[in-house]
């Protein structure tokens, strides 16, 4: 009962916003907060947790009313490195973060 996503382009600090609200909760409290939400990280963190609830539904024969979040790790993917020119040829560099997100459901 598990879902893995990696290489989503939001940065993992603004990621962690949405995931420390649902953490160890319940798999339908969580799924009805993030999915009315405002910010970006919900609606990722929406489809995760959704394609692991039907993961669990489909392949262990689980119902959603017994389950919760066990385990919600969000990590740091790559990051693509960019350019900015400024004045007399030089350079600022912008960085485009990227996360990678594991998630685990358990059985009460």
């Amino acid at each position: 009962m598990k879902a893995n996503l990696k290489n989503v382009r939001i940065s993992p600090k603004k990621l962690r916003v949405s995931a420390e609200v649902v953490k160890w909760k319940n798999v339908e409290e969580a799924l009805k907060f993030l999915r009315f939400a405002p910010n970006k990280g919900a609606k990722i963190l929406y489809k995760v947790l959704f394609s692991a609830v039907k993961n669990a539904e489909n392949n262990n024969s689980q119902e959603i009313n017994n389950l919760y979040i066990w385990t919600l790790l969000i990590t740091k993917g790559i990051v693509y490195k960019r350019w900015q020119p400024i004045s007399r040829w030089r350079m600022h560099p912008i960085l485009k973060r990227t996360s990678n997100v594991k998630l685990e459901l358990q059985v009460k």
